[in-house]
């Protein structure tokens, strides 16, 4: 199991509550795309995350759902009106970095300017601090964990980047699979939130949202949560896409597997949320995070 300086684990005790999380940016952010949609090429494309993003928002208000929002800050420059929205039908708002680069392909200082540059732009936005981060495309992996250190020393509270999966792409097979306290060298404090898996035959596998949700029959989502929920007792940490809510999005000619990745059952992806909704308590990472940290005290 990969440890850090200090991990103490912090379980909640009595009702599970799970957290929904979405991941907003547009359907050309996504990096199984990046070999052939270049940034620089990115405002020549259509923005669909503002429409997508607004159902989302639709459909937690008719299930009295909040969640957490990780917003891209390429996104915010260019929507501020829906990172507004957002806060004020009392969601959190929470960074997804500025440039959708991933984590192991920046340095530590291009990290720590990006994630500082979005943190003001969203914090000036929302009106409010912005206390967690989760990586674009999970990618806080096993060689840039020490990106968790710049992000207690640019005062997150919390990270949602870990995947204990292995993927060609981001995953830490062996890391921790429950929220857990990350101790950095200087002292400070982070509350790791991995994406919900499940150990089976030794083998940890995705149950969390996102392609999985899609991909997957809803009746093993349904079975995978109630494991978490009631078998080991932990909350289950899900995410989607405000593109996965959008068949009809612009088609990509990128790599067959990425493809099959991003399209598959897209028109599956609306009913399978009212479903999780309507079956499970869910709330924003923020307040689990300050519901463990009441239940973590003596």
């Amino acid at each position: 199991m990969v440890q850090r300086r200090a991990e103490v684990n912090v379980a909640p005790r009595h009702c599970v509550i799970n957290a929904m999380t979405v991941d907003v940016e547009e359907h050309f952010h996504v990096s199984g795309f990046a070999d052939v949609i270049r940034p620089e090429d990115w405002p020549n494309f259509e923005s669909r995350v503002e429409a997508n993003t607004r159902r989302l928002l639709d459909i937690f208000s008719a299930h009295e759902v909040m969640a957490t929002f990780f917003v891209l800050g390429w996104v915010a420059e260019r929507h501020p009106r829906l990172v507004q929205a957002i806060r004020r039908a009392g969601h959190e708002v929470a960074c997804h970095g500025h440039s959708h680069k991933l984590v192991y392909q920046s340095t530590p200082q291009e990290f720590r300017t990006d994630v500082r540059h979005a943190k003001r732009l969203l914090e000036d936005l929302a009106g409010t601090e912005v206390v967690g981060y989760r990586a674009p495309s999970f990618s806080i992996v096993r060689g840039s964990l020490w990106a968790l250190d710049i992000l207690a020393e640019e005062g997150f509270q919390y990270d949602s980047s870990i995947f204990p999966i292995r993927r060609n792409r981001y995953g830490i097979p062996d890391a921790e699979r429950f929220p857990h306290q990350w101790r950095s060298n200087n002292g400070k404090g982070l509350v790791q939130f991995p994406i919900s898996t499940l150990r089976v035959c030794g083998v940890n596998v995705p149950v969390g949202g996102g392609g999985y949700l899609r991909l997957f029959p809803y009746a093993v989502t349904r079975w995978s949560i109630q494991h978490l929920n009631k078998t080991e007792g932990r909350p289950a940490i899900v995410y989607i896409h405000p593109w996965e809510l959008d068949p009809t999005q612009p088609w990509v000619p990128g790599r067959l597997m990425n493809r099959f990745r991003q399209y598959v059952n897209l028109h599956t992806t609306e009913t399978k949320l009212h479903r999780l909704l309507g079956a499970f308590p869910f709330g924003s990472l923020q307040s689990l995070l300050r519901r463990l940290e009441e239940e973590a005290k003596p």
